[in-house]
Protein backbone atom coordinates (compact mmCIF):
# COMPACT_ATOMS: atom_id res chain seq x y z
CA UNK A 1 0.00 0.00 0.00
CA UNK A 2 0.97 3.55 -0.65
CA UNK A 3 1.94 6.01 1.86
CA UNK A 4 3.75 9.43 2.15
CA UNK A 5 6.57 10.67 4.00
CA UNK A 6 8.13 13.22 5.13
CA UNK A 7 12.04 13.13 3.80
CA UNK A 8 13.03 16.48 5.46
CA UNK A 9 11.91 19.95 6.32
CA UNK A 10 13.61 23.24 6.95
CA UNK A 11 12.77 26.93 7.38
CA UNK A 12 14.03 29.71 7.57
CA UNK A 13 14.64 32.19 10.84
CA UNK A 14 11.36 33.87 11.29
CA UNK A 15 12.00 37.86 11.06
CA UNK A 16 10.11 41.00 13.00
CA UNK A 17 7.69 42.91 10.86
CA UNK A 18 9.14 46.46 9.50
CA UNK A 19 10.66 48.58 10.32
CA UNK A 20 12.96 46.58 12.53
CA UNK A 21 12.48 43.71 10.73
CA UNK A 22 15.91 41.87 9.12
CA UNK A 23 14.24 39.95 6.50
CA UNK A 24 11.63 42.96 5.46
CA UNK A 25 15.35 43.90 2.81
CA UNK A 26 14.30 40.30 0.84
CA UNK A 27 11.87 39.67 -1.58
CA UNK A 28 9.23 37.07 -0.59
CA UNK A 29 10.42 34.85 -3.94
CA UNK A 30 13.67 35.09 -2.71
CA UNK A 31 12.96 34.42 0.90
CA UNK A 32 10.68 30.95 -0.48
CA UNK A 33 13.61 30.20 -2.51
CA UNK A 34 16.03 29.90 0.22
CA UNK A 35 13.59 27.60 2.13
CA UNK A 36 13.55 25.77 -1.29
CA UNK A 37 17.02 25.24 -2.20
CA UNK A 38 17.78 24.55 1.50
CA UNK A 39 15.49 21.66 1.02
CA UNK A 40 16.93 20.31 -2.16
CA UNK A 41 20.50 20.93 -0.57
CA UNK A 42 19.89 19.12 2.73
CA UNK A 43 17.98 15.75 0.62
CA UNK A 44 20.27 16.00 -2.20
CA UNK A 45 17.24 14.98 -4.03
CA UNK A 46 17.73 15.90 -7.55
CA UNK A 47 15.70 18.52 -8.49
CA UNK A 48 14.54 17.07 -12.20
CA UNK A 49 12.54 14.45 -9.88
CA UNK A 50 10.76 16.98 -8.02
CA UNK A 51 6.96 16.18 -9.75
CA UNK A 52 5.65 19.79 -8.11
CA UNK A 53 5.96 22.56 -6.03
CA UNK A 54 2.74 22.87 -3.98
CA UNK A 55 2.99 26.42 -1.76
CA UNK A 56 0.86 28.79 0.48
CA UNK A 57 0.63 32.23 0.73
CA UNK A 58 -2.25 34.21 2.12
CA UNK A 59 -1.28 37.88 0.57
CA UNK A 60 -1.29 37.00 -3.25
CA UNK A 61 -1.15 39.89 -4.60
CA UNK A 62 1.86 42.54 -5.50
CA UNK A 63 5.11 40.85 -4.14
CA UNK A 64 3.65 37.58 -3.70
CA UNK A 65 1.13 37.70 -6.56
CA UNK A 66 1.21 35.55 -10.21
CA UNK A 67 1.79 32.45 -9.21
CA UNK A 68 4.25 33.34 -5.99
CA UNK A 69 5.32 29.66 -6.09
CA UNK A 70 6.45 29.29 -9.82
CA UNK A 71 9.19 32.10 -9.15
CA UNK A 72 9.85 30.81 -5.85
CA UNK A 73 10.98 27.30 -7.61
CA UNK A 74 12.80 28.81 -10.49
CA UNK A 75 14.77 31.30 -8.17
CA UNK A 76 15.87 28.42 -5.99
CA UNK A 77 16.97 26.94 -9.18
CA UNK A 78 14.97 24.00 -10.17
CA UNK A 79 14.60 23.19 -13.76
CA UNK A 80 11.95 25.02 -15.75
CA UNK A 81 10.04 21.19 -16.55
CA UNK A 82 9.27 21.45 -12.29
CA UNK A 83 5.54 22.95 -11.96
CA UNK A 84 4.90 24.89 -8.98
CA UNK A 85 1.10 26.20 -7.44
CA UNK A 86 -0.02 28.48 -5.02
CA UNK A 87 -2.73 28.07 -2.74
CA UNK A 88 -4.83 29.88 -0.12
CA UNK A 89 -6.20 28.28 2.54
CA UNK A 90 -5.73 31.59 4.84
CA UNK A 91 -3.36 31.04 7.82
CA UNK A 92 -3.86 27.33 6.92
CA UNK A 93 -2.25 27.57 3.47
CA UNK A 94 1.12 25.58 3.53
CA UNK A 95 -0.23 22.96 5.67
CA UNK A 96 -2.90 22.39 3.20
CA UNK A 97 -0.06 22.49 0.58
CA UNK A 98 0.97 19.68 2.77
CA UNK A 99 -2.18 17.43 2.65
CA UNK A 100 -2.16 18.60 -1.43
CA UNK A 101 1.03 17.15 -1.51
CA UNK A 102 0.56 13.71 0.45
CA UNK A 103 -2.43 13.07 -0.99
CA UNK A 104 -1.16 13.34 -4.39
CA UNK A 105 1.35 11.01 -3.56
CA UNK A 106 -1.20 8.37 -1.61
CA UNK A 107 -2.92 8.82 -5.17
CA UNK A 108 -0.14 8.04 -7.26
CA UNK A 109 -0.10 11.64 -8.88
CA UNK A 110 3.25 12.19 -7.87
CA UNK A 111 6.29 10.44 -6.79
CA UNK A 112 8.44 13.68 -5.16
CA UNK A 113 6.77 16.94 -4.43
CA UNK A 114 7.88 19.86 -2.16
CA UNK A 115 5.29 20.98 -0.17
CA UNK A 116 6.12 25.32 1.37
CA UNK A 117 4.50 28.56 1.99
CA UNK A 118 6.31 32.10 2.62
CA UNK A 119 4.90 34.98 3.67
CA UNK A 120 6.49 38.33 3.46
CA UNK A 121 4.05 40.61 5.80
CA UNK A 122 6.33 43.21 5.57
CA UNK A 123 6.46 43.97 2.02
CA UNK A 124 2.91 42.62 1.84
CA UNK A 125 0.74 43.80 4.86
CA UNK A 126 -1.96 41.59 5.93
CA UNK A 127 -5.20 42.65 4.39
CA UNK A 128 -4.22 44.65 1.33
CA UNK A 129 -5.42 41.82 -0.84
CA UNK A 130 -9.09 42.83 0.04
CA UNK A 131 -7.95 46.49 0.94
CA UNK A 132 -10.75 48.83 -0.47
CA UNK A 133 -12.90 45.41 -1.53
CA UNK A 134 -15.75 43.75 -0.01
CA UNK A 135 -14.91 39.82 -0.41
CA UNK A 136 -17.92 38.55 0.97
CA UNK A 137 -21.36 39.84 -1.58
CA UNK A 138 -24.72 40.22 -0.61
CA UNK A 139 -25.28 36.44 0.25
CA UNK A 140 -22.74 36.33 2.93
CA UNK A 141 -23.86 39.24 4.03
CA UNK A 142 -27.92 38.19 4.28
CA UNK A 143 -26.60 35.12 6.05
CA UNK A 144 -24.87 37.15 8.98
CA UNK A 145 -26.43 40.43 9.11
CA UNK A 146 -24.90 41.92 11.95
CA UNK A 147 -21.46 40.78 9.84
CA UNK A 148 -18.52 39.72 10.57
CA UNK A 149 -15.92 40.45 12.66
CA UNK A 150 -12.04 40.71 12.38
CA UNK A 151 -9.86 37.73 13.92
CA UNK A 152 -8.90 40.06 16.98
CA UNK A 153 -12.44 40.38 18.05
CA UNK A 154 -12.84 36.60 17.52
CA UNK A 155 -10.30 36.09 20.20
CA UNK A 156 -12.01 38.56 22.35
CA UNK A 157 -15.38 36.55 22.03
CA UNK A 158 -13.65 33.20 22.93
CA UNK A 159 -11.69 34.60 25.94
CA UNK A 160 -15.07 35.61 27.31
CA UNK A 161 -17.08 32.73 26.36
CA UNK A 162 -14.46 29.99 28.25
CA UNK A 163 -13.56 33.15 30.47
CA UNK A 164 -10.09 33.14 30.55
CA UNK A 165 -9.05 36.05 32.28
CA UNK A 166 -6.05 38.47 30.82
CA UNK A 167 -3.92 37.00 33.81
CA UNK A 168 -4.29 33.63 32.04
CA UNK A 169 -3.79 35.01 28.29
CA UNK A 170 -0.80 36.89 29.51
CA UNK A 171 0.25 33.61 31.83
CA UNK A 172 0.27 31.70 28.61
CA UNK A 173 1.89 34.49 26.54
CA UNK A 174 4.82 34.59 28.95
CA UNK A 175 5.06 30.62 28.89
CA UNK A 176 5.54 30.90 24.90
CA UNK A 177 8.36 32.83 25.10
CA UNK A 178 9.98 30.89 28.13
CA UNK A 179 9.94 27.84 25.99
CA UNK A 180 10.83 29.26 22.72
CA UNK A 181 13.82 30.84 24.15
CA UNK A 182 14.91 27.63 26.37
CA UNK A 183 14.82 25.87 22.75
CA UNK A 184 17.04 28.15 21.21
CA UNK A 185 19.39 28.12 23.98
CA UNK A 186 19.71 24.46 23.85
CA UNK A 187 20.20 24.01 20.36
CA UNK A 188 17.03 22.54 19.95
CA UNK A 189 16.24 25.01 16.61
CA UNK A 190 19.55 24.00 15.09
CA UNK A 191 18.07 21.21 12.85
CA UNK A 192 15.02 23.32 11.27
CA UNK A 193 16.49 26.58 10.66
CA UNK A 194 18.14 27.38 7.46
CA UNK A 195 20.38 30.92 8.28
CA UNK A 196 20.38 33.43 5.39
CA UNK A 197 22.21 36.76 4.80
CA UNK A 198 19.97 39.45 4.15
CA UNK A 199 20.59 43.16 3.23
CA UNK A 200 20.57 46.42 5.63
CA UNK A 201 19.29 49.61 4.48
CA UNK A 202 22.97 50.54 4.29
CA UNK A 203 23.69 47.93 1.52
CA UNK A 204 25.74 45.56 3.86
CA UNK A 205 24.46 41.59 4.76
CA UNK A 206 23.27 40.77 7.95
CA UNK A 207 23.59 36.99 9.39
CA UNK A 208 20.08 36.11 10.46
CA UNK A 209 20.33 33.08 12.08
CA UNK A 210 17.55 32.95 14.97
CA UNK A 211 13.80 33.91 15.20
CA UNK A 212 13.59 37.57 16.06
CA UNK A 213 10.66 37.87 17.97
CA UNK A 214 11.23 35.75 21.15
CA UNK A 215 11.62 37.64 24.44
CA UNK A 216 13.70 35.83 27.11
CA UNK A 217 12.87 38.66 29.34
CA UNK A 218 9.27 38.65 28.74
CA UNK A 219 7.10 38.34 32.15
CA UNK A 220 3.23 38.81 33.47
CA UNK A 221 4.04 41.94 34.53
CA UNK A 222 5.16 43.71 31.45
CA UNK A 223 2.69 42.14 29.33
CA UNK A 224 0.13 43.74 31.93
CA UNK A 225 0.92 47.09 30.74
CA UNK A 226 0.31 46.56 27.38
CA UNK A 227 -3.21 47.90 25.86
CA UNK A 228 -5.98 45.98 24.91
CA UNK A 229 -5.38 45.71 20.62
CA UNK A 230 -8.60 45.79 19.27
CA UNK A 231 -10.50 47.71 21.18
CA UNK A 232 -12.77 50.39 19.61
CA UNK A 233 -16.00 52.50 19.53
CA UNK A 234 -17.30 50.59 17.23
CA UNK A 235 -17.19 47.25 18.68
CA UNK A 236 -17.82 48.16 22.45
CA UNK A 237 -21.50 49.45 20.98
CA UNK A 238 -21.42 46.09 19.40
CA UNK A 239 -20.35 44.10 22.52
CA UNK A 240 -20.47 45.90 25.45
CA UNK A 241 -20.40 42.91 27.76
CA UNK A 242 -16.27 42.12 27.06
CA UNK A 243 -13.65 42.96 29.44
CA UNK A 244 -10.67 43.57 26.08
CA UNK A 245 -8.12 41.42 27.22
CA UNK A 246 -6.75 40.57 23.82
CA UNK A 247 -3.21 42.32 23.25
CA UNK A 248 -0.39 42.95 20.92
CA UNK A 249 1.53 40.51 24.09
CA UNK A 250 -0.73 37.88 24.19
CA UNK A 251 -1.77 37.25 20.13
CA UNK A 252 0.93 36.61 17.57
CA UNK A 253 3.49 39.49 15.95
CA UNK A 254 3.65 40.65 12.52
CA UNK A 255 6.35 38.52 10.85
CA UNK A 256 8.25 37.70 7.43
CA UNK A 257 9.14 33.42 6.92
CA UNK A 258 9.38 30.27 4.88
CA UNK A 259 9.35 26.64 4.94
CA UNK A 260 9.66 23.79 2.62
CA UNK A 261 8.81 19.82 3.16
CA UNK A 262 9.91 17.51 1.30
CA UNK A 263 7.18 14.65 0.54
CA UNK A 264 7.63 11.18 -1.37
CA UNK A 265 6.39 7.57 -0.99
CA UNK A 266 8.59 5.34 1.66
CA UNK A 267 9.03 3.30 -2.29
CA UNK A 268 10.43 5.91 -3.65
CA UNK A 269 12.69 7.24 -0.75
CA UNK A 270 13.89 3.47 -1.00
CA UNK A 271 14.93 4.05 -4.75
CA UNK A 272 16.57 7.33 -4.38
CA UNK A 273 18.36 6.24 -1.18
CA UNK A 274 16.63 8.87 0.78
CA UNK A 275 15.68 8.24 4.78
CA UNK A 276 12.33 9.43 5.72
CA UNK A 277 11.96 10.95 8.87
CA UNK A 278 8.02 10.55 9.57
CA UNK A 279 5.25 9.26 7.99
CA UNK A 280 1.96 11.47 6.93
CA UNK A 281 -0.41 9.76 8.97
CA UNK A 282 -3.66 11.41 8.68
CA UNK A 283 -5.73 14.67 7.34
CA UNK A 284 -8.58 16.88 8.00
CA UNK A 285 -9.90 19.93 7.39
CA UNK A 286 -13.25 21.35 8.91
CA UNK A 287 -15.60 24.52 8.66
CA UNK A 288 -17.31 26.14 11.78
CA UNK A 289 -18.41 29.57 13.40
CA UNK A 290 -17.18 32.03 10.92
CA UNK A 291 -17.62 34.58 14.19
CA UNK A 292 -16.08 32.82 16.45
CA UNK A 293 -13.86 32.36 13.28
CA UNK A 294 -10.64 30.56 15.62
CA UNK A 295 -12.53 27.98 17.21
CA UNK A 296 -12.45 25.58 13.88
CA UNK A 297 -9.34 23.66 15.80
CA UNK A 298 -11.35 21.93 18.19
CA UNK A 299 -13.77 19.80 15.78
CA UNK A 300 -10.52 19.77 13.36
CA UNK A 301 -8.79 17.94 16.05
CA UNK A 302 -11.74 15.69 16.53
CA UNK A 303 -11.94 14.65 12.86
CA UNK A 304 -7.93 13.73 12.46
CA UNK A 305 -8.45 11.65 15.65
CA UNK A 306 -11.19 9.78 14.33
CA UNK A 307 -9.54 9.24 10.82
CA UNK A 308 -6.37 8.33 12.44
CA UNK A 309 -8.05 5.43 15.27
CA UNK A 310 -6.29 7.26 17.57
CA UNK A 311 -6.95 8.86 20.99
CA UNK A 312 -5.80 12.23 22.58
CA UNK A 313 -3.82 10.39 24.85
CA UNK A 314 -2.26 8.68 21.75
CA UNK A 315 -0.60 12.04 21.12
CA UNK A 316 3.05 12.71 22.52
CA UNK A 317 3.27 16.48 20.99
CA UNK A 318 0.80 18.98 19.41
CA UNK A 319 2.09 21.66 17.30
CA UNK A 320 -1.34 24.08 18.01
CA UNK A 321 -1.28 27.49 15.90
CA UNK A 322 -1.16 31.07 18.45
CA UNK A 323 -2.55 32.95 16.92
CA UNK A 324 -4.00 34.06 20.06
CA UNK A 325 -3.64 33.08 23.06
CA UNK A 326 -7.07 32.99 23.75
CA UNK A 327 -7.49 30.33 20.81
CA UNK A 328 -4.86 27.61 22.42
CA UNK A 329 -6.37 27.58 26.08
CA UNK A 330 -10.10 26.47 24.32
CA UNK A 331 -8.61 23.96 22.04
CA UNK A 332 -7.02 22.77 25.36
CA UNK A 333 -10.12 23.29 28.10
CA UNK A 334 -12.20 21.21 24.94
CA UNK A 335 -10.15 18.68 24.40
CA UNK A 336 -8.28 18.41 27.83
CA UNK A 337 -5.15 17.85 25.96
CA UNK A 338 -2.02 17.76 28.94
CA UNK A 339 -0.50 21.88 27.95
CA UNK A 340 3.24 19.92 28.95
CA UNK A 341 2.55 18.35 25.19
CA UNK A 342 1.43 21.70 23.47
CA UNK A 343 4.21 23.82 21.42
CA UNK A 344 7.05 22.39 23.88
CA UNK A 345 9.68 24.59 21.77
CA UNK A 346 7.34 27.84 21.76
CA UNK A 347 4.53 28.85 19.97
CA UNK A 348 3.58 32.03 17.42
CA UNK A 349 3.18 34.60 20.33
CA UNK A 350 7.12 33.84 20.49
CA UNK A 351 8.65 32.51 17.23
CA UNK A 352 5.95 34.39 15.13
CA UNK A 353 3.17 33.63 12.73
CA UNK A 354 4.48 34.47 8.74
CA UNK A 355 0.75 33.73 7.81
CA UNK A 356 0.86 31.33 4.76
CA UNK A 357 4.33 30.29 6.05
CA UNK A 358 3.19 28.66 9.40
CA UNK A 359 1.96 25.75 8.43
CA UNK A 360 4.77 24.06 7.43
CA UNK A 361 7.25 25.65 9.58
CA UNK A 362 4.65 23.99 12.82
CA UNK A 363 5.17 20.71 10.75
CA UNK A 364 8.98 21.22 11.38
CA UNK A 365 8.82 22.10 14.48
CA UNK A 366 6.90 19.23 15.49
CA UNK A 367 9.38 16.46 13.40
CA UNK A 368 12.37 18.20 15.68
CA UNK A 369 10.12 17.67 18.68
CA UNK A 370 9.34 13.96 18.01
CA UNK A 371 12.77 13.60 17.44
CA UNK A 372 13.95 15.55 20.42
CA UNK A 373 11.37 13.65 23.06
CA UNK A 374 11.56 10.11 21.48
CA UNK A 375 7.49 10.36 20.43
CA UNK A 376 5.43 8.48 17.87
CA UNK A 377 2.56 10.37 17.01
CA UNK A 378 2.35 14.67 16.69
CA UNK A 379 -0.47 16.17 15.63
CA UNK A 380 -0.44 20.19 14.68
CA UNK A 381 -3.47 22.17 14.03
CA UNK A 382 -4.32 25.99 12.86
CA UNK A 383 -7.27 28.59 12.89
CA UNK A 384 -7.98 29.95 9.64
CA UNK A 385 -10.24 33.22 8.43
CA UNK A 386 -13.49 32.23 8.14
CA UNK A 387 -13.98 29.48 10.70
CA UNK A 388 -11.59 27.13 8.70
CA UNK A 389 -9.02 24.72 9.77
CA UNK A 390 -6.82 21.81 9.54
CA UNK A 391 -5.32 19.23 11.24
CA UNK A 392 -2.46 16.92 10.61
CA UNK A 393 -1.10 13.46 12.59
CA UNK A 394 2.48 12.45 11.45
CA UNK A 395 4.37 9.29 12.74
CA UNK A 396 8.10 9.48 13.53
CA UNK A 397 9.90 6.74 12.16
Amino acid sequence: MTDAVIVDAVRTPIGKGKPNGTLAGVHPVDLHAHAIRSLVERTGIDPARIDDVISGTVGQIGEQSMNTARWAALAAGLPESVPAVTVDRQCGSSQQAVHFAAQGVLAGAYDVVIASGVESMSRVPMGSQVAGQDPFGAGVAARYPEGLVPQGISAELIAAKWGFSRERLDAYATESHRRAAAAWADGRFAREVAPLKAPRPDGTLADVTTDETVRPGTTPEILAGLRPAYRADVWERRYPELDWRVTAGNASPINDGAAAVLVTSSETAAKLGLRPRARLHSFAVTGDDPLLMLTGIIPATRKVLARAGLSLSDIDAFEVNEAFASVVLAWQAELGADPAKVNLNGGAIALGHPLGGSGARLLTTLLSVLEQTGGRYGLQTMCEAGGLANATVIERL
